[in-house]
């Protein structure tokens, strides 16, 4: 397909009259023909989809609070209402006793954000604390944390996982020490579906006296339900004495709208960390309960409406669904020779990668591209990744049928292992000097937020000695750019 621009003038200048609202819809459309077909159930990843006439209820409710900002809950006092109700319901999920708090936040970064800050604070505050503040968090943990770290000048210390993907409690063990002031593990961790051993890490907490995090972005809306239909589920929320504070996004097993989460603590003590409060600027005293300054009523409308939209009887069904899809893919991976499921998820993703090493897995994520999928694709070890929905209990049947067929083309030409994103994959994960693609990814980035703001970046990734040097170790890191093209879209 031609890529959109042909189609769409690219909008580099205000046009000196106002455009027809009809033209202006009729460009949007265009504008995502190549976009993500994720309405076919062909994507595993980025939109949580509750059926059409969810959509249709989130798309009215944001619309009724599309110009109201959550900044000022005194002006408007709906929205505070609405935060207080996703909360409350929120902390009842998760098992709170009475005192627990919280906030929404725009996702699961500002949520981690705001825990890592609020951890830090309560370090320096408690008077105790005067060395350089560490948070100690497994390898699998989402790079927000590493973001929350660059932001906020804290250490981060990454603990190794076990053979069984969860993190290795004993060398958790070992890293605390008397500058942690955060530990935080997943329920569950993104790259292979499971939730690490909880009960474990506070048992270390609540010794050391530290706050424990459990980033819950992709499983506290999920992970209760599969509970309830009976399935085993690795105690992870506040039931667990030690954990302090959690993160979940509404806006994934929740689904809600974009752009709405909620971090939660056991008590004030914790949460009193996340606010910022000036008082001499001329413009008043100034309060915020999150990052943001504007709050966007929308997301906090479309979230309080998919709470109540659901119910438990519509997120029961929703996640049996989702875990029919999640059993027939595991009994279709594992029944075609070479794949393998990686560890035993306990919640809605799962990861499978190559056990024959003739058998490239980025090759065969290329057919699947070819074939219409959306394929995400990990490393360490190299593997494809699913989250499921109940959309795909309808498709699951075919995208086994093209992963088999996949495999059978990738056997049957063994070039494929040296075309496209497989290549470029490998070498980001084999090449010896990582920094040289990091500052290769950080070419690219500068070049497409740049003044310029170019939407064709191969030449940019293509330039410069850093590109050269990878030449060196990889033929195919002329290609850069598709990677890490690839990899920004799925963020």
């Amino acid at each position: 397909m031609a890529p959109t621009s042909c189609y769409v003038r690219a909008m580099t200048e205000l046009p000196r009259e106002g455009r027809s609202h009809d033209a202006i819809l009729s460009d949007l459309a265009s504008l995502r023909d190549d976009d993500a077909k994720w309405r076919d159930g062909k994507v595993m990843s980025l939109v949580y989809d509750g059926g059409e006439a969810h959509q249709d209820l989130l798309k009215r409710a944001y619309s009724l609070y599309f110009s109201e900002n959550g900044l000022n809950p005194m002006a408007f006092k709906s929205l505070r209402r609405m935060e207080t109700d996703v909360v409350k319901i929120s902390l009842a999920l998760f098992h709170a006793r009475e005192g627990a708090v919280g906030t929404m936040t725009s996702g699961g970064t500002e949520s981690i954000l705001l825990a890592v800050k609020a951890a830090r604070d309560r370090a320096k505050k408690s008077g105790f604390f005067t060395g350089t503040p560490e948070i100690v968090v497994p390898k699998s943990i989402h790079v927000a944390f590493d973001k929350a770290a660059h932001y906020f000048g804290l250490k981060i210390r990454h603990v190794p996982l076990a053979d069984d993907f969860r993190v290795d409690v004993r060398e958790l063990s070992r890293m605390v020490n008397r500058n942690t002031v955060l530990v935080a593990a997943s329920a569950p961790q993104y790259p292979h579906g499971v939730v690490d051993p909880i009960e474990e890490i506070a048992a270390i907490t609540r010794a050391r006296g530290v706050p424990f995090h459990v980033d819950a972005c992709i499983g506290g809306f999920v992970l209760p339900w599969i509970e309830r239909l009976g399935e085993r589920v690795p105690k992870w929320d506040f039931r667990v004495d030690g954990v302090t504070s959690i993160s979940a996004d509404l806006h994934k097993y929740g689904y809600a709208a974009k752009g709405a989460s909620v971090v939660v603590y056991r008590d004030m003590t914790y949460m009193k960390h996340q606010f910022f409060v000036a008082t001499d600027w001329p413009g008043g005293i100034y309060a915020s309960p999150s990052m943001p300054g504007t709050r966007p009523g929308g997301a906090i409308a479309a979230a309080w409406a998919a709470l109540q939209g659901l119910g438990e009887a519509g997120y029961l069904d929703l996640t049996k669904k989702t875990l029919s899809a999640k059993k027939k893919l595991i009994e279709g991976i594992d029944a075609i020779p070479g794949l393998s499921v990686l560890g035993a998820p306990n919640s809605t993703i799962v990861s499978y990668a190559s056990i024959d090493p003739t058998l490239d897995i980025y090759a065969v994520a290329d057919v699947l591209e070819d074939r219409g999928w959306h394929v995400d694709r990990q490393q360490r070890p190299n593997c494809i990744h699913c989250t499921l929905m109940a959309k795909h209990d309808g498709v699951i049947e075919r995208y086994l049928e093209d992963v088999r067929g996949a495999v059978a083309e990738v056997r049957s030409d063994p070039t494929r292992k040296s075309r496209g994103n497989a290549a470029m994959y490998g070498m980001m994960a084999k090449v010896p000097f990582r920094g040289m693609v990091r500052k290769g990814v950080e070419k690219v980035m500068e070049s497409m937020y740049g003044p310029d703001g170019t939407l064709d970046l191969a030449a940019a990734s293509k330039e410069g000695p850093v590109m050269e040097k990878l030449k060196e170790y990889a033929p195919a890191a002329f290609d850069l750019w598709d990677a890490v093209k690839a990899r920004i879209a799925r963020r």
